[in-house]
């Protein structure tokens, strides 16, 4: 792996040169982001960015995960319900 972390909910989160933030956080086993605006799950599922399924805040910004490529010292957060 590397020595290269973001913050995913105060967890250190691991990452390859060039991955996505999905990416990391799929491979260290996290399957949900947290709510929707509508109560659902967030996740991993198109990685194109065109369902906008794994929205995440970075930095105060909502953005997609998928698009979204991971770099040391981020700090990445679920939405609250109402965020979208």
């Amino acid at each position: 792996m590397t020595d290269e972390t973001f913050q995913w909910m105060a967890q250190e989160i691991p990452f390859r040169q060039g991955e996505s933030i999905a990416a990391a956080l799929e491979a260290q086993d996290i399957q949900t982001f947290g709510p929707d605006a509508s109560g659902q799950d967030t996740r991993f599922f198109c990685g194109i960015g065109a369902c906008q399924c794994c929205l995440v805040r970075v930095g105060g910004c909502v953005t997609e995960a998928c698009l979204t490529p991971a770099r040391s010292g981020l700090c990445v957060e679920r939405l609250a319900g109402n965020d979208v």
